[in-house]
């Protein structure tokens, strides 16, 4: 199983700031954004936000064993995921982790997962099996 990096915070707010909206770390050159398309519109409406206290319990458990490092409940956690539904913003192959959030009273993993990016914090949320996500609000 592969942790993916976690950069720790360059520059606070205005580093995950530009990462997020800009894709490329404070002060880098950057080029003009690419045209929309009719898929990249639909991916981005796909993206909402949540705030951290919004979550459920069990996603607050999985974040916690992220952050440490495990050990996970599953052998698939950890796996990158591939945004083949693309609904996250586009990356490189290996940008993306998958994280099983556990679902009470499920016998199998459920719907529920954390795909984590590479930037400091950049957890999404799925209740729906990747047909939506919410990146999660820390600092709410």
């Amino acid at each position: 199983m592969r942790i993916p990096p976690r950069f720790t915070v360059i520059g606070g707010a205005a580093a995950l700031v530009s990462t997020l909206l800009l894709g490329a770390p404070a002060g880098a050159a950057v080029a003009p954004p690419a045209p929309v398309s009719a898929t990249s519109a639909f991916s981005a409406a796909a993206v909402g936000e949540i705030c951290y206290s919004d979550l459920p319990s069990q996603a607050h458990d999985t974040l916690r064993l992220i952050e440490q490092g495990g050990p996970f409940p599953y052998r698939q956690d950890g796996s990158v995921f591939q945004n083949r539904e693309g609904v996250l913003p586009s990356h490189s192959q290996g940008y993306y982790h998958e994280y099983t959030v556990k679902t009470p009273g499920s016998s199998t993993r459920g719907a529920r997962r954390i795909v984590t990016g590479e930037s400091y914090q950049e957890d999404y949320y799925t209740a729906d099996h990747y047909a939506s996500f919410d990146l999660v609000d820390h600092g709410c």
